[in-house]
């Protein structure tokens, strides 16, 4: 972790030094260890300092090669370091001495602007290439690292975070308009293009490259996950003990620390595969123990017990070798520290649960760590697997197709005619034929998930958006509905592309960020990523059993409670009560006394009546409640970062 700027002066003005410096001193939180700029001409680069790796305590950036002609910044953390130095031949330092951030220009000077394609790892960065006059900008495949940056007349800019740019003098602290609508229609990830919360501020996204030049302005892809390609080998042991060990070196790579770890452990499959391999990693290597964060809800254990995952999380921790820290979930609200959350994620909370992995970084900062790994996002890198069914359907391979549909609908306890029809048949019956089906047994419902999303939206400011015709394009419709007539891989590669992904990844690492940390993800390493899309099908969906993969390769490494456990915590609970019971006043003081404050995007009289529901049964008024955080948010949001309207609002 670390934080990055950057001036160009397109026309060959000279790049000002007290304006550089002050967009490193707005990013001072992502490296309290050390700052510097470089400026020749009319280009200059920053660089705030955060130690993380051993090899981090030695760099210094901006860095300039020998030759004195590249110069690089750079937020990064490489992950195939053995596999670089080979390839590069760097034999002149031990490999003890080779900082990530001189890996990085090695392999520009190697190979260019086609360098992003070779790195494995989280990474932002900025060349400056004076032998072609030219500014060239990456970021990471996954999008774990953010790069935003704004473009007027002669000048670009870029930077880790919003604040960094807003410093400078022109450009608008502006509200964007398409951002909020989508976000209002619960949207956000599926048309999330290259668009940030404020007007002409962009992100480079996640696997793309862009260089720039007096005479060029180039945006790349350099990756893809491969739709095309399946993986084969000859048995199912094969497949479980490739994916362990490859899983098992996204978590190792990411145990590279020159501080203690740290890991979430909410007790779910995910962040417990993680914990319990690097408990075992750490071990083999005589390290120091793993520290381990979860939010636990104590009082609400009896009235709701879904939200209750201590006894998974006591089985983790039975293993020993942890030092386990409990984060008291329950008592927090979903709108704590709220101005400092939108200081640092300098957009509205995207999500009603993230003031849990607020507190739970804040608390993994206590305990001086400076790495904490997430379990984000198990779900979508391994996919459970349901489409494997309708894959069988397609195929007519109707006995394997009862087979596993039978085994799953045992392990879930459904009835086997429901789910061979659900996931199966019906996604090869014309529609037609099953509107006919649902009429007779009386369950046929109509579509209005659409009409639904923008119940919430001022009808003006829907219409003059064009909300109805953008909630029936091709991507939003394929991403809400996830149709079932997809291939299983074809489903699996839609969920990696969506958006919902990289934008929650780019909100934790502004809020690791915020307390000096760095997130790592393993689940979100880009060879584990393409290993499980490239897995077939009956691997994923596997004798009725979701995410089999995964289950079968921790056998031995996580606890059988956890290994084969269905489903996962529910913890909507504590947000309703919560935001009721510690919020009430805050939510009534926008909703009633300063709706104007969104009133030109949001229907208030229906905020109002959702409102008045929720107050009388906030237990049975879960999307109420999530509606009614959106709006409240989106207004605390707005009168916090002091961005205006735009002109036509």
């Amino acid at each position: 972790m670390s934080g990055i700027v950057g001036i160009y002066q397109l026309n060959g003005q000279p790049v000002d030094h007290e304006q550089l410096t002050r967009m490193v001193d707005a990013i001072a939180h992502r490296g309290p260890d050390g700052a510097d700029i470089w400026c020749s001409g009319s280009v200059g680069l920053g660089h705030r300092m955060l130690w993380t790796t051993p090899e981090s305590l030695q760099e210094k950036l901006p860095m300039l090669n020998p030759a004195g002609n590249l110069v690089l910044t750079a937020d990064v953390r490489i992950d195939n370091r053995d596999e670089l130095i080979s390839a590069l031949q760097i034999k002149h330092y031990p490999a003890e001495k080779i900082t990530d951030s001189y890996l990085v220009l090695a392999a520009y000077e190697q190979w260019g602007e086609q360098c992003p394609k070779h790195l494995i790892g989280d990474f932002a960065f900025a060349i400056w290439d004076e032998r072609k006059q030219q500014l060239f900008c990456a970021r990471d495949a996954m999008g774990v690292k953010p790069l935003y940056y704004y473009r007027f007349k002669q000048t670009f800019i870029f930077a880790s975070e919003i604040k960094s740019l807003l410093t400078f003098p022109g450009v608008p602290c502006q509200i964007n308009e398409a951002m909020v609508a989508d976000y209002l229609a619960k949207i956000l990830f599926c048309g999330r293009k290259e668009d940030s919360f404020y007007t002409d501020i962009r992100e480079l996204r996640a696997a793309e490259s862009l260089t720039i030049s007096p005479n060029r302005t180039e945006i790349k892809s350099y990756w893809c996950p491969d739709l095309s390609y399946e993986l084969n080998l000859s048995s199912d042991e094969q497949y479980v003990e490739a994916f362990r060990e490859i899983f098992m070196e996204a978590v190792r790579c990411r145990l590279r620390s020159a501080f203690p770890i740290g890991s979430t452990l909410s007790g779910g499959l995910d962040s417990s595969s993680i914990a319990c391999t690097a408990r075992q990693l750490l071990a083999k290597e005589g390290r120091q123990k793993l520290h381990t964060f979860s939010a636990i809800f104590p009082s609400l254990a009896e009235i709701s017990p879904k939200i209750d995952e201590r006894p998974y999380m006591a089985a983790v921790l039975a293993q020993g070798d942890y030092q386990a820290h409990d984060v008291h979930a329950d008592q927090l609200s979903p709108l704590m520290d709220v101005d400092q959350v939108y200081l640092h994620g300098e957009e509205p909370i995207p999500a009603p649960n993230f003031y849990m992995d607020w507190a739970v970084f804040k608390a993994a900062s206590e305990q001086n760590l400076r790495v904490l790994f997430t379990g984000i996002d198990g779900d979508t890198t391994i996919t459970y697997g349901f489409q494997y069914l309708s894959e069988l359907a397609a195929s007519f391979r109707w006995l394997k197709l009862m087979e596993e549909g039978t085994a799953l609908a045992k392990v879930w306890k459904k009835s086997a005619r429901h789910v061979i029809w659900n996931y199966g048949l019906k996604s090869v019956v014309p529609e037609p034929i099953v509107e006919v089906l649902q009429r007779l047994r009386g369950s046929y419902q109509t579509d209005d998930s659409l009409e639904e999303s923008l119940t919430l939206l001022n009808p003006e400011f829907a219409q003059r958006l064009g909300m109805a015709e953008r909630m029936q394009t091709e991507t939003v419709k394929s991403l809400m509905d996830q149709r079932s007539s997809m291939s299983a891989r074809e489903a699996h590669w839609l969920a990696l592309n969506n958006g919902s992904v990289r934008y929650a990844l780019q909100w934790l690492d502004k809020t690791a960020a915020a307390f000096s940390l760095e997130a790592r993800h393993p689940f979100c390493d880009r060879r584990l990523v393409e290993f499980c899309l490239a897995l077939p099908s009956s691997q994923k969906l596997h004798k009725g059993w979701t995410r089999s993969i995964l289950r079968r390769a921790m056998e031995g490494i996580l606890p059988k409670d956890v290994q084969w456990r269905l489903g996962k915590g529910n913890l909507g609970a504590n947000f309703r009560l919560r935001l009721l019971g510690d919020e009430r006043a805050t939510l009534e003081q926008v909703i009633f006394q300063e709706s104007h404050l969104i009133e030109n995007y949001v229907n208030i009289l229906k905020l109002q009546s959702a409102y008045s529901r929720y107050a009388a049964n906030p237990n049975a008024a879960d999307p109420e409640s999530v509606d009614i955080f959106v709006a409240v948010n989106l207004a605390l949001w707005i009168k916090q970062s002091g961005v205006t309207a735009t002109a036509n609002t």
